[in-house]
């Protein structure tokens, strides 16, 4: 079974610009590596009708959007090879920089994840 990164974080609606030209460079990036899919997605519709909505879980702000993302690798010890190499591309940081950091990486919520049913 395929292994995949998951993460959620509040982004000021107003900097969504500055995060997807990141987003498509980060992409890119992790899929040249070898992640097989690199999704990234923003909140449409958040206001949870059971359980509780991530803006309430991420803490999101008023004027504030949440992205939830996942990258899928062949298995957590190609993910570990995949991001040890997109941690040390110079393209990341510089797509970075050049944007700004628009996101509070503090609220952010990531974590690895063994996929347990793939239909």
């Amino acid at each position: 079974m395929h292994y995949v990164d998951g993460y959620v974080l509040p982004i000021p609606k107003k900097h969504m610009g500055s995060y997807r030209r990141i987003a498509r460079v980060a992409g890119k990036i992790w899929r040249e590596h070898g992640a097989l899919e690199y999704r990234e997605c923003a909140g449409d519709d958040l206001n949870a009708k059971c359980g509780v909505g991530f803006p309430k879980i991420i803490k999101a702000k008023p004027g504030e959007t949440v992205v939830f993302s996942w990258i899928v690798f062949k298995s957590r010890a190609d993910r570990d090879r995949v991001n040890a190499k997109v941690m040390k591309d110079p393209r990341l940081l510089k797509a970075m920089k050049a944007s700004g950091l628009p996101m509070d990486m503090r609220r952010m919520g990531y974590g690895g994840f063994k996929i347990i049913v793939e239909a």
